[in-house]
């Protein structure tokens, strides 16, 4: 067969930004994906609990994307291909266990007034924190986003140097390494507002100690109020039908059911891939969006590559509930019906012991709940009346050594019975603040972390964010100190996805690197 100028291997939201960039830009373009469908952790079933009730499985929120680059590329061509964004006024709140709770809206002003009632100065504290985020956006999100062991960062960084002086722009990295902890414990009197973003920083894979988890936490709530917390119409797995949509249109190829085995190279370059079932595919560049280990101890299994896969670490596994209701949900506290993500969180301590016991293989006792409502942004996700709730537990260890509650009896590996005991757990938690939990509740589906592998392989032990997120391993050192950028040891084979920078989430900045750095 002839050869194609890029084959991507996987089908996640990096593999298609990059196929939709470079298939408009009218290279040959074929996605392969071993499972049955597209999209990675944008997926949409409505076999999950009863008929009507559409989930999203795995990923949910879309803040990453409108925010990045890639929607700014690629926005209107999707949407001219069925990308359809559904929004909320209130994008996140937070529900302590004592019922009192904080909402966070769209909309500056209120929620400077808001959060001044609550500690003196916190609202003049939150302008300042997202208006220096506002300002600094464009330095800020071009770290965040380009490649950033090239000449245009070092000339960025120069420019800085320039304008600012080397002193205050010393400064200024040494604030944005500062954890969570000092960030909140330091800036904010109310703990109603340090509840608020608390858990925020475990879905970017870090804990409230982590280094820069305080700048990845202020550049999230800078998002949230500026472009809230949207869903896809529809469900997540419709991003990837329009993905695949807009890529046909370009005359790009996307082949399901096809397993690459094997990378094959000749005198130190690429010429394509075998697959599973012992196909010869030819390309010119391929382009693996996977996992670390999958890539260099399966793909290139046969190869001499430089990189130590058995130094790479994952992050804790993730856990998810999923909820058929027959009704409305009736918050006990008020203001939180129309909220898109709601954490259920005490403090920065609890998050803290929360993902402190994950990552020492504990089940957590008072796991940090994140609760979201797609049915009240988009009513098409379950029948008229109905209600459907979103659950994401970050805090779920990948190997178990034991329960932090000593209450579930646990074996090393996830088993049915212990995933539903903790979901009993979690659901006990939620239940606690629903006035009419008991009469609407009709079907629940838990996943545990070894679930969510078996249905995505780049989820290694249930690990969504692609690796551990510390700063050995982030920036210009993920996913190894020795790889610059998406470049391998081997000429015209690229890595992108969430273990290379600029990381995980829903922003496609890895496969929008990779695009643009192929001439896109």
């Amino acid at each position: 067969m002839a050869a194609v100028d890029h084959l991507i291997i996987g089908s996640g939201i990096n593999a298609l930004v990059a196929a939709a960039m470079l298939s408009r830009k009218g290279d040959s373009v074929l996605v392969i994906e071993r499972e049955d469908r597209i999209g990675g952790c944008m997926f949409t079933s409505d076999q999950v609990t009863l008929p009507g009730y559409h989930h999203d499985v795995m990923a949910a929120t879309f803040v990453l994307f409108l925010t990045g680059p890639a929607y700014e590329a690629l926005g209107k061509d999707l949407e001219s291909h069925g990308l359809e964004f559904c929004h909320s006024a209130h994008p996140t709140a937070v529900l302590r266990p004592d019922g009192s709770c904080l909402t966070f809206a769209m909309d500056r002003n209120r929620n400077i007034a808001t959060f001044n009632e609550l500690g003196s100065g916190d609202g003049d504290q939150h302008a300042r924190d997202v208006g220096s985020v506002e300002q600094d956006a464009d330095f800020l999100f071009s770290l965040l986003g380009q490649p950033l062991w090239s000449r245009k960062t070092a000339l960025l960084l120069a420019k800085q140097a320039w304008k600012r002086g080397l002193g205050p722009l010393k400064a200024w990295f040494g604030e944005a390494l500062e954890p969570t902890r000092g960030w909140l414990e330091t800036r904010y009197q109310s703990a109603e507002v340090q509840a608020l973003w608390a858990p925020w920083v475990l879905h970017v894979g870090l804990t409230p100690e982590s280094s820069y988890s305080g700048q990845m936490t202020r550049v999230i709530a800078f998002a949230l109020e500026a472009a809230g917390a949207p869903v896809v119409k529809g469900g997540a797995g419709q991003a990837a039908a329009a993905f695949a949509s807009l890529i046909k249109a370009n005359g790009g190829q996307i082949r399901t059911g096809v397993e690459a085995a094997r990378i094959l190279t000749e005198g130190g370059k690429t010429i394509g891939v075998r697959t599973a079932a012992g196909e010869k595919l030819l390309a010119r560049n391929i382009i693996a969006s996977t996992a670390p280990g999958q890539l260099y101890d399966t793909l290139l299994k046969t190869e001499r590559t430089p990189e130590p896969t058995r130094k790479f670490r994952h992050g804790r596994g993730n856990f998810q509930l999923h909820y058929a209701l027959d009704g409305p949900v009736e918050w006990k506290s008020d203001g939180l019906e129309d909220v898109a993500l709601i954490h259920l969180a005490e403090s920065v301590d609890s998050v803290s012991k929360s993902c402190n016991e994950a990552e020492r293989g504990m089940l957590p006792a008072t796991p940090t709940i994140c609760v979201g409502q797609p049915h009240r942004l988009d009513p098409s996700r379950c029948p008229d009346g109905k209600a459907i709730l979103w659950l994401q537990i970050p805090d779920a260890p990948r190997v178990i050594k034991g329960d932090a509650a000593g209450e579930i009896e646990t074996t090393p590996e996830w088993t049915d019975a212990m995933r539903e005991a903790y979901a009993d757990r979690i659901e006990a938690i939620l239940k606690a603040h629903i006035r009419n939990w008991d009469d609407i509740r009709l079907e629940r589906k838990a996943y545990s972390p070894a679930d969510l592998e078996s249905m995505n392989i780049n989820l290694v032990g249930g690990d969504p964010y692609g690796g551990a997120c510390t700063l050995d391993q982030f920036f210009v050192w993920r996913p190894y100190a020795g790889q610059n950028n998406n470049d391998t040891a081997i000429k015209g084979l690229y890595h992108i996805g969430a273990s290379t920078h600029p990381g995980p989430g829903l922003g496609g900045g890895s496969g929008f690197n990779i695009a643009k750095g192929l001439g896109a």
